[in-house]
């Protein structure tokens, strides 16, 4: 691992307390990145950060409810604070859901949506006026929504979160479009069925809606015949490519969103 590759890189991670976030926190950091380790996860926060620092990283944490315009500003604010300006953006926090439509309850469909594509918009907003103010930097600014393969086609049972995740890919070229000029650069990234905690409590939710009859048969079934790699993934098989969209190498690139997703769907 190239432990310069992201050095001079100031991150915030929202999301990061477990999972896909919490992953990359600890391999950007370990490629020279100082990261904000932000989530509503309080405890899960400091004990990734610790981690960060105890392995040589350098790491601070914010807690973070990305539907609070007022916490959101804050959480940019501790990242200038703690390193001086803030260049990186790895918009990562999501929810899900699972319920049948038309069944669907409101109180579900608010509480993807607010998260999932409010939440995104609302960090980016406050992300990106902290970058302009900050004035264009000779390597781009890089703003990171983690979209899904829900932002390039829509399930039954799960039909909020596909709303949000096209979103989410609305919001990746409509921001690439406004902050170019800005010498900011957005994309984003498509995983598939990533085995993280999010996605065992989501298999949990089919087996009790009644979609699936067993744990384990949703990401099972979906490797079996959805994933051409014929397996589901783990939080390392996204590392590559978000390292990639974080670093110089994609400095001419944006308005994208790259699909990991063993090939679940070509764009």
């Amino acid at each position: 691992m190239d432990t310069q590759r992201l050095a001079g890189r100031k991150a915030l991670i929202t999301g990061a307390a477990q999972g896909m976030g919490a992953a990359i926190a600890k391999n950007w950091a370990a490629q020279g990145a100082a990261i904000c380790v932000a989530d509503i996860n309080e405890e899960g926060i400091k004990e990734v950060a610790q981690e960060i620092r105890d392995a040589g990283g350098q790491a601070t944490h914010f807690v973070l409810d990305v539907t609070n315009e007022e916490q959101a500003e804050a959480a940019v604010a501790h990242v200038v604070k703690e390193f001086g300006e803030i260049n990186l953006l790895l918009n990562n926090a999501g929810v899900n859901k699972p319920t049948m439509f038309p069944d669907t309850p409101k109180e579900n469909y608010d509480f993807i949506m607010n998260v999932n594509a409010w939440g995104k918009f609302n960090v980016m907003r406050a992300v990106s006026k902290q970058m302009i103010a900050q004035g264009k930097q000779e390597q781009p600014y890089k703003i990171i929504n983690v979209g899904s393969i829900a932002s390039r086609m829509s399930f039954d049972d799960i039909i909020p979160y596909s709303m949000a995740k096209h979103a989410v890919l609305a919001l990746i070229r409509g921001g690439a479009k406004a902050l170019a000029p800005h010498g900011i650069t957005v994309n984003g990234y498509g995983p598939g069925v990533v085995r993280t905690e999010m996605w065992e409590q989501l298999d949990k939710d089919l087996v009790e809606i009644g979609k699936f009859e067993q744990p384990g048969q949703s990401m099972d079934s979906l490797a079996a015949n959805m994933i051409e790699l014929k397996r589901y993934s783990y939080p390392d098989d996204i590392l590559g490519t978000a390292a990639y969209l974080a670093s110089a190498d994609s400095d001419y690139m944006t308005g994208q969103l790259i699909m990991i997703d063993g090939g679940m769907v070509y764009q």
